[in-house]
């Protein structure tokens, strides 16, 4: 399980450190693709075997669902870690998260995220004022 928030910088190369807590699960290889609200989204490779699964069923007769998978599948990109344990992401995420030097690394269970400072610290005041709204309508989830 992928949990956590960690901060590191992405350097000029596109290269960002992955935390080592991440490293163990996630191997030598993972995918990284476009995310929702702006952030890139990081799947081991079973986790992306179980994504394609769902997205295979998608029905392909609905334009939102051709939509959708187009635009995960495009920007996805099988990443491997070097000896320090970065990755090297190419500049189409970088440019569609905005990250310029720091990023935050977030685990989300079964998947983690790669935020700009700003998003995530945008994303985090508006959630913090908004939570315990966001908690009872979680009720409605069996939560």
């Amino acid at each position: 399980m992928l949990i956590g928030e960690y901060k590191h910088a992405i350097d000029t190369k596109g290269r960002l450190i992955i935390p080592a807590k991440f490293r163990e699960e996630l191997s030598e290889q993972f995918i990284v693709t476009r995310g929702l609200d702006g952030c890139l989204f990081g799947y081991t490779q079973e986790e992306w075997g179980n994504i394609e699964d769902k997205l295979k069923n998608l029905p392909l007769a609905k334009k939102q669902a051709r939509q959708f998978t187009r635009f995960f599948y495009s920007a996805a990109t099988e990443c491997t870690l070097d000896k320090q344990g970065r990755v090297n992401l190419p500049q189409t995420l970088i440019d569609y998260a905005d990250l310029t030097k720091t990023c935050y690394i977030v685990g989300v269970s079964e998947r983690f995220e790669i935020w700009s400072e700003e998003r995530w610290l945008e994303f985090t005041e508006e959630a913090e004022e908004t939570f315990e709204e966001i908690a009872e309508e979680m009720i409605d989830f069996g939560f």
